[in-house]
Formats: structure tokens, C-alpha cells, sequence
């Protein structure tokens, strides 16, 4: 049974619930055309992370993309 695990972040309303229909969709035909799986046994799911719950370089991404905005206006 494949098990596949998307991992994207929560932002600006996105993904919506048809954008992570079509990933399911999607990514469940591809490994049946890929791989010869069953899409019936096929389980995809999708956790979505917000910008407050990881970071870089010792800063939320929350704040990273905060301040390359506020970098961008001025």
C-alpha cells in the first residue's frame, strides 16, 4: 500500500480544499501510472505546517517572510 506524506505550508488562504483534492488526485495517479499502484490502496495525506511552526536560521519563517516584505517596500 503506497503511503505518501505532503508537507506544505498554510498561507494566504492556500491550499484551498480543491487545491489539495487535485494533489491527492494527482499524486494517486501518478504512482498508479509510475509505479503500477492501486489507486484503491493508495493513501495520501497532507499536513499542512504553519509559518509560526518551523524555521531558519534561528528565525520563524513567519518572521523571515515579514521582514523580505518589508524589505521589498522600502
Amino acid at each position: 500500500m503506497p503511503f505518501v506524506n505532503i508537507r506544505i505550508t498554510k498561507e494566504n488562504g492556500e491550499p484551498t480544499t480543491e487545491q489539495k483534492e487535485e494533489l491527492i488526485a494527482g499524486v494517486t495517479n501518478l504512482l498508479a501510472k509510475v509505479l503500477n499502484k492501486n489507486k484503491a490502496s493508495t493513501v495520501v495525506i497532507i499536513d499542512e505546517i504553519c509559518t509560526d511552526n518551523y524555521g531558519l536560521g534561528g528565525q520563524s519563517i513567519t518572521k523571515l517572510r515579514k521582514a523580505q516584505k518589508d524589505k521589498n517596500l522600502t
